[in-house]
Formats: C-alpha cells, sequence, structure tokens
C-alpha cells in the first residue's frame, strides 16, 4: 500500500478507534494485575479480538494470549505487548486511577496493551479487504516484570514458532509525544537477581573475637563485592552489583550467626552477562573465606539483553518517518533496565523501540515505575499507527527478499 494510503485509511481508522482504545487503556489501569494473574486483564483482550472474529488463545498458563491475523502465505510478523503491572500504590488523583491496592500500572504496560490491541484491529481490517502480505501474530505476553520474564512461557508454548520478525515498544517519558526512540544494537542491559545468605558463631559484641562478626563480614561483603566486579570486567560493560536489603541481627549487643543480602547485578554487554555468576561466586568465595564466614549464594538467572537487529531498526525507522514524519525518530541510549524482550531476539530477528508519551512543553520529571507515572494519551494513536506501518513493512519486505531469492515461502516452511 502505497504510503499516502495507508497514512489515510490509518487516519479514518484511529477517527473511529482512538477514544475507544482510550477507554480500553483506562479499564486496564483502574484493574490493574500483577504477574501471572492477569485473568481480567486477558478476558478484556480476548472478548475486544472474538468481537472482531479473530481467535485467541490464551496461553497454557491461563493469563496472556497470541492471536493470529491473515492466513495467506508470506512471512509472518510478531508484535508483542507486556500486559502485567506493578506492586506499586498508584498516587495519581484522576477518574482512572487504579482500585487495586498497592497494584499499579507504572510501566506503561496498559498503553502498550492498547496500542497492540488496536494495531491488530487495523491489520485485520486489511486482511479482510486482502491488503495484508503475509501473516501477524499478535503477543499478550503476561510477567514481564517477573523474572526471568513471561517471555519464556510463551516461547515454551511455541509462541515465535514460525515467526520470521519481531517488534515491541515501551513508553518513554523522556521522549515527546510524536517522537519514537531507536538504537541499533544492545538498547537495555541484561538484569539478574541474587541473594547471599551468611552464616558463622555469633555470640556476645563484648567478645567478637570469639565470633565470626557476622555484621562486620556481611558488611564487607556489600561494600567490597560491588569494587571487586567493577575492577574485573571490562568498563565499557557497565557491570554493576547494587544492593536493595541487608538484614541481620536484631538486638544491639548481639552478634547473630546468620545474615542476608539481596541486589541486583546489571551490565549492558552479553558476554560479561554470561561470566557474571561465576565471578561473583569466586569473589563472595574469597571475602567470605578472609572473614570466617559460610556464604550461600543464590544466583538467579534473569534477562539479556535487548539487542536490536540493524535491518529490523530500518523497518521501524521507515515505517515511523513515512507516517509521523521525518523528524519523528529520535536516538535513544542503552539502560541498565531488564526487559524480557531479549529472549525473543535471541531466537529472531527484530527490535525494540521507545515511544514519547510526553506532552510537548511539559517540563515535569516523571518517570516510569513510580506512582506517579501517567502519560499523553494521544501516545495510542501514535504507537498505533508505527505498529501497523512496520508490521507491514516487514511483511512486504519478507515477501520481496523471499521473491528475489527464487520464491515466496509459506509461514514455517
Amino acid at each position: 500500500m502505497p504510503a499516502r494510503d495507508l497514512r489515510d485509511s490509518l487516519g479514518a481508522f484511529l477517527a473511529l478507534h482512538s477514544e475507544s482504545l482510550i477507554g480500553f487503556r483506562r479499564d486496564l489501569h483502574a484493574h490493574p494485575e500483577l504477574g501471572f494473574v492477569e485473568h481480567r486483564t486477558t478476558e478484556r483482550i480476548g472478548e475486544r479480538l472474538t468481537a472482531i472474529g479473530l481467535s485467541p488463545a490464551v496461553l497454557p498458563r491461563g493469563t496472556g494470549l497470541i492471536c493470529d491475523i491473515g492466513s495467506g502465505d508470506g512471512p509472518t510478523v510478531a508484535l508483542r505487548a507486556d500486559i502485567d503491572a506493578l506492586p506499586l500504590q498508584d498516587e495519581k488523583e484522576v477518574p482512572y486511577r487504579s482500585t487495586v491496592a498497592g497494584v499499579c500500572h507504572a510501566c506503561g504496560h496498559d498503553v502498550h496493551t492498547a496500542i497492540i490491541l488496536g494495531t491488530g484491529m487495523f491489520l485485520a481490517q486489511q486482511a479482510a479487504l486482502g491488503l495484508l502480505p503475509g501473516r501477524i501474530r499478535l503477543i499478550f505476553q503476561p510477567a514481564e516484570e517477573v523474572m526471568p520474564g513471561g517471555a519464556l512461557k510463551v516461547l515454551e508454548a511455541g509462541g515465535i514458532s514460525g515467526v520470521d520478525r519481531i517488534f515491541g515498544l515501551h513508553c518513554d517519558p523522556r521522549i515527546e509525544l510524536g517522537q519514537v526512540g531507536l538504537r541499533v544494537g544492545p538498547i537495555t542491559g541484561a538484569c539478574d537477581k541474587v541473594s547471599v545468605r551468611v552464616a558463622g558463631p555469633g555470640g556476645h559484641t563484648a567478645r567478637p573475637h570469639l565470633t565470626a562478626d557476622l555484621v562486620f563480614a556481611l558488611a564487607k561483603i556489600v561494600t567490597e563485592l560491588p569494587a571487586a566486579l567493577s575492577r574485573r570486567v571490562d568498563p565499557r560493560s557497565s557491570l554493576s552489583l547494587v544492593w536493595g536489603r541487608v538484614q541481620a541481627g536484631s538486638v544491639a549487643n548481639a552478634i547473630p550467626d546468620d545474615g542476608l543480602a539481596e541486589g541486583t547485578i546489571r551490565c549492558l554487554d552479553e558476554q560479561a552477562w554470561h561470566e557474571a555468576p561465576d565471578l561473583f561466586k569466586a569473589l563472595l568465595d574469597s571475602v567470605a573465606v578472609a572473614y570466617g564466614v559460610e556464604a550461600e549464594m543464590n544466583y538467579i538467572r534473569g534477562v539479556p539483553p535487548t539487542i536490536n537487529e540493524v535491518t529490523s531498526v530500518q523497518m521501524l525507522r521507515d515505517a515511523a518517518e513515512e507516517i509521523l514524519g521525518p523528524d519523528s525518530t529520535v536516538p535513544t541510549p542503552q539502560s541498565l533496565g531488564g526487559e524480557d524482550f531479549g529472549w525473543y531476539l535471541e531466537s529472531v530477528p527484530g527490535a525494540y523501540a521507545r515511544l514519547g508519551v510526553r506532552t510537548p512543553g511539559d517540563t515535569s520529571r516523571l518517570d516510569i515505575h513510580q506512582g506517579t507515572f501517567d502519560v499523553d494519551e494521544r501516545c495510542i494513536a501514535v504507537g498505533v499507527s508505527v505498529m501497523a506501518a512496520t508490521a507491514l513493512t516487514a511483511l512486504w519486505d519478507g515477501r520481496i527478499t523471499a521473491a528475489d531469492a527464487g520464491a515466496v515461502h509459506p509461514v514455517g516452511a
């Protein structure tokens, strides 16, 4: 479809459906659900897809779903939305404020879901008109916030079987409405969780020489390991250990016999991510031995870096600039935040974009993972336009590439 025709078609579609999609987002925002318990959310998405004649399939664990659009020969392009919320209190005074105490869509997953739903609705119309040159797979994924991520459950269920390329996006309050942040290569970091339980003989604080002085030893682990890690790996990998919880003892004059420290390890480099567990264990053992305590490590592998493939980023750029204008794409830095979209990109090429959600001229410093987080809801229409145009760009490019190779192959062949 020529760019002008696509812009006209998207404009007509959004004129009819933008308010409904905003309403859908607000409904999800008011009724947030944590990872792997997104039953209501899954049901609401399924109802909308079924109402337009599609056949969504709920994932085996009972939350999240997958839905294919189109059945013709050609490539398959997947579009992913994450649907879970965060265990945070909603601090906004808005009509759609969360009705669930201590749970809030503070990361924009409600927006992502509304965008991919709207994109699917538009592409279903295109399929009905015979204008879809392949197949679209919508992935509404549970538990992105639950390490190591619900993406693994999608993969286990065969959710990207036969998929040729995959795209996703994330709200970014640092980018203005109408713009999309793009980056080739790593766009998010790897993230793991680690806990260390320390044990040793306790006793009276008057006689620390008769004990392992466990609190002092735990403090050495907490302070020395981050410093040692930063000197044992290439600084360009930005490997970072940050503790979030330290606990030991209950009274001031007794040395305890156990303690606990928990934190996260993040890095920008995939090789450093693979090497981190063994390096952490070696450093932990060396410090523990020096202070006469036993240290037990529980290292929970989280998510790899999300590494954008160059051709897929170009597809996003071409689509955004055709639909939104030449100034609509901006560079975006790599972050140390974890994102389980990286698991998909270990299997198929694709790209992950950042969607501007800040109202132009707004100078407030809102960020994700805060109870005050909100978006300019016009970003939903922008997101639908970009994702629909990107999907069609990828489908047509896949057909042309296959034709140049000698044939347009059927999906999964």
